[in-house]
């Protein structure tokens, strides 16, 4: 049944017409919210499309379908577009210099998402703070510290400024431990002590094999470099704190030692002090 009122006096609207529109907008919300589990499963496309990826996807996906629906809705309802827009151009102009920085911000979403250098899921290091995507918005991304902060990123940064993505083209990466032993100490023990902590550590990666390296000769020390790589990106200097836990009992089982810094110390002229103290008071 066809029904139209007239909300302002000259402007007509259509009952059928909303509720086609209400439907539309709700078929768009149901479809997000399938798409976003068809994406999430495990076995989406035989696990061709990796998560992260996925999650790129579906985001565009969400976007352009929301932007097609409300176009739609407002067409369907009656609602003259180009009207609306040049009515509006003032408007949008001054609001425009106000809010530029958001629509900077946006953009940079737009070509975040196209280019897909950020991901969900991705361990990026920006301003020196190291923290994993969780979400990917238009505006901004939201990253979790180590800490368990959240923190909010404006989408403009990423493309303005130096961000380290550690996990774009790999889940593994590598990472350097120092150790200094004492002089006169067992180097191939010490690089036995330094391959056998890497292997017992669950977290450390089999392939590539970790290594050794004897990079110098110190001060005070003899100093080695462990190489390994690992998945745990985020939290890595945990692993780091459990294998420099598990080198330092290895080399104390085998009688090795890690040196601390010793001076000795000359001060000019004090011979000739004690041997006028030495006179002055035998006299």
């Amino acid at each position: 049944m066809h029904k139209r009122f007239e909300i302002v006096k000259g402007i007509f609207i259509d009952v059928d017409k909303v509720i086609f529109s209400i439907l539309i907008v709700l078929g768009t919300w149901l479809f997000i919210i399938a798409l976003r589990r068809l994406m999430t499963r495990p076995n989406f496309i035989a696990d061709k499309i990796q998560v992260k990826r996925r999650m790129t996807i579906f985001l565009l996906t969400k976007y352009i379908t929301w932007f097609i629906s409300i176009l739609a809705s407002l067409s369907i309802v009656g609602i003259d577009l180009t009207t609306l827009v040049l009515g509006s151009t003032a408007l949008l102009v001054g609001l425009g210099l106000g809010l530029q920085h958001i629509f900077r911000d946006i953009v940079s979403g737009i070509f975040l998402l196209f280019e897909g250098s950020i991901k969900i899921g991705d361990i990026i290091e920006v301003d020196n703070v190291i923290g994993k995507v969780m979400e990917v918005n238009l505006r901004s991304c939201e990253l979790k510290t180590r800490d368990d902060v959240i923190i909010i990123v404006p989408n403009s940064k990423f493309l303005a400024e130096k961000v380290v993505n550690w996990s774009h083209d790999s889940e593994q990466v590598r990472f350097t431990i120092d150790v200094s032993v004492a002089y006169g100490s067992d180097i191939d023990k010490v690089d036995e002590c330094l391959i056998a902590s890497m292997k017992a550590n669950s977290r450390v990666s089999k392939t590539p094999k970790p290594y050794t390296h004897f990079a110098n000769f110190g001060e005070s020390s003899l100093e080695f470099q462990m190489f390994f790589w690992s998945k745990e990106t985020f939290l890595i200097e945990r692993v780091k704190s459990n294998l420099r836990i598990d080198v330092y009992k290895r080399l104390k089982e085998n009688d090795l030692a890690i040196p601390f810094p010793q001076r000795d110390i000359h001060i000019k002229g004090i011979e000739q002090f004690i041997d006028f103290k030495g006179k002055k008071s035998e006299s």
